[in-house]
C-alpha cells in the first residue's frame, strides 16, 4: 500500500483575490485563476467587460461559472485540519519579538502583557487565558520595546513588580502608593513564573 503523500498547504494559499479571504464555493475560469463564486459574479455585475480580475484576460461572452468542486473538498479538508491543529509554534525570525519565557531556542511571541511587561508565545500566553491569577492583565500585539517602557506617572523605568496589585511599578511607585506592598523585582518575578512553567 502506498503512503499517504504530506502536503504541506497552508489556507493562505487558496485566496481569493477579490475578497482577499479562503476561497468560498470556488469557481475557477480558463485562464486558471479561482474566486469565490459570489465575489466574481458581484465583480462581474459591476463591470461592463468580463474579465478575469487577476489577469485582466478578457472574455468575449460570459463564461457560465461551475464550482470547481476539487478544489471545493481541498479547502475543506484544509479547514477541518486547521481548525483541528494547534497553531503551528513559529520560531523567532528577522523583526519578531521573542517570547521572554521560552529557554533555549526562542518562539515568536504572540502577545506582550503589558502587566507582566513580557512577551508570550501560544504556548507560554495560554494561563493569561486560563488561570484567574492572570484574568485583569492587558494582552496587547508583540511590543518589542517593552523594557524600555515607563511609568506614565514618573517617567522611571518599571523594575519592580507588586505582586500585591499585579502590576510593573517603578521605584518611586514602590516608595509612595505601593508602600507597604509585596514587591520584587520584575526580573525575580519573570525568572520565578519561567520556572513554575516548565520547559517547553
Amino acid at each position: 500500500m502506498m503512503a499517504e503523500a504530506q502536503l504541506f498547504v497552508s489556507q493562505d494559499e487558496f485566496t481569493c483575490s477579490i475578497c482577499l479571504d479562503t476561497l468560498t464555493d470556488p469557481v475557477s475560469l480558463h485562464c486558471g485563476h479561482s474566486f469565490c463564486q459570489k465575489c466574481l459574479t458581484n465583480y462581474w455585475d459591476q463591470s461592463q467587460v468580463c474579465s478575469c480580475p487577476q489577469c485582466r484576460h478578457t472574455f468575449t461572452t460570459r463564461p457560465e461559472l461551475n464550482r470547481n468542486t476539487l478544489l471545493n473538498e481541498v479547502i475543506k479538508k484544509l479547514k477541518k485540519t486547521a481548525l483541528s491543529s494547534p497553531p503551528p509554534q513559529n520560531y523567532t525570525g528577522p523583526g519578531d519579538v521573542e517570547c521572554d519565557f521560552c529557554t533555549g531556542k526562542k518562539f515568536r511571541a504572540v502577545k506582550s502583557c503589558l502587566t507582566c511587561m513580557a512577551s508570550y508565545c501560544q504556548t507560554h500566553l495560554q494561563p493569561h487565558y486560563e488561570g484567574d491569577a492572570w484574568k485583569g492583565h492587558k494582552l496587547v500585539d508583540p511590543d518589542r520595546n517593552l523594557k524600555e517602557k515607563l511609568c506614565e506617572k514618573h517617567q522611571k523605568s518599571l523594575e519592580i513588580f507588586c505582586k500585591t496589585d499585579d502590576s510593573c511599578i517603578c521605584i518611586i511607585c514602590g516608595m509612595t502608593e505601593h508602600d507597604g506592598h509585596e514587591k520584587v523585582e520584575l526580573e525575580t518575578e519573570r525568572e520565578g513564573k519561567r520556572n513554575s512553567w516548565g520547559r517547553h
